[in-house]
């Protein structure tokens, strides 16, 4: 993992040069960018694997950061947000931001965030086959590419390993915390619906009827399951 980038993104020069020392002593590799627009221009001729971005930026604010960052690329994001900012929070993981952290946090525990978000999908499991056919979807574990009925399906790199856990194990549930330790990697702290966020948007990509979905189930009062349709 070590020599992987990472670009830290925060209008607060201590925050900066904190999190820069900590991921460096990690043999990160890290570049910083201090506001929206400069923060783009530095993803795009720095090529990051991760982005920790603050939502709380002058000019372009951290949420058009994420979208246009999500438009353009699958970078890992891990926005940082001041505690009263939950709408914000919900909003970002839409936009397609992986996990948060709330200030103030310890710079221990975004390095453990960091490792877990960059450690994701390297290993798949003996037990795993390398495509899972589920129709009308076929998950191809080594190309990390979704089909349905032959069309590609357009899953950023957490709901594809998201979908991976579940579809690995048809008709078995998980809980909301079970899925935050397989998938992100870590016992969450946090708020445990930043999953029925994630669970949504991949309803809305591989569901004929997000609304009524036949694929995605929800366990009243536990969690989720996978149903093969086929």
């Amino acid at each position: 993992m070590a020599g992987e980038r990472i670009l830290v993104v925060d209008d607060e020069a201590n925050i900066i040069n904190l999190l820069r020392a900590y991921l460096e002593r990690e043999g990160f590799i890290v570049e910083t960018a201090d506001d929206g627009r400069n923060a783009l221009q530095q993803a795009r001729a720095f090529r990051p694997h991760l982005v920790v971005l603050d939502l709380m930026l002058p000019g372009l604010d951290g949420l058009e950061v994420c979208r246009r960052l999500r438009q353009e690329s699958d970078v890992y994001i891990i926005m940082l947000t001041a505690k009263s900012d939950e709408a914000d929070r919900i909003v970002g993981l839409e936009l397609g931001a992986d996990d948060y952290l709330t200030k103030p946090f310890s710079p221990r525990e975004l390095v453990a965030r960091a490792k877990a978000v960059l450690r994701r999908g390297r290993d798949l499991g003996d037990d795993e086959s390398n495509v899972i056919v589920a129709s009308p979807l076929s998950i191809d574990l080594d190309r990390r590419l979704v089909t349905k009925r032959g069309v590609p399906v357009d899953t950023t790199a957490l709901e594809f390993d998201l979908l991976r856990v579940l579809a690995s194990r048809p008709g078995i549930v998980f809980s909301r915390a079970q899925l935050l330790q397989r998938v992100w990697d870590y016992d969450f702290l946090g708020d445990e619906r930043v999953v029925d966020v994630h669970i949504g948007l991949l309803r809305k990509k591989i569901e004929d009827n997000p609304s009524e979905p036949a694929l995605i189930r929800t366990v009243r009062g536990v969690g989720y399951k996978f149903d093969r349709a086929d």
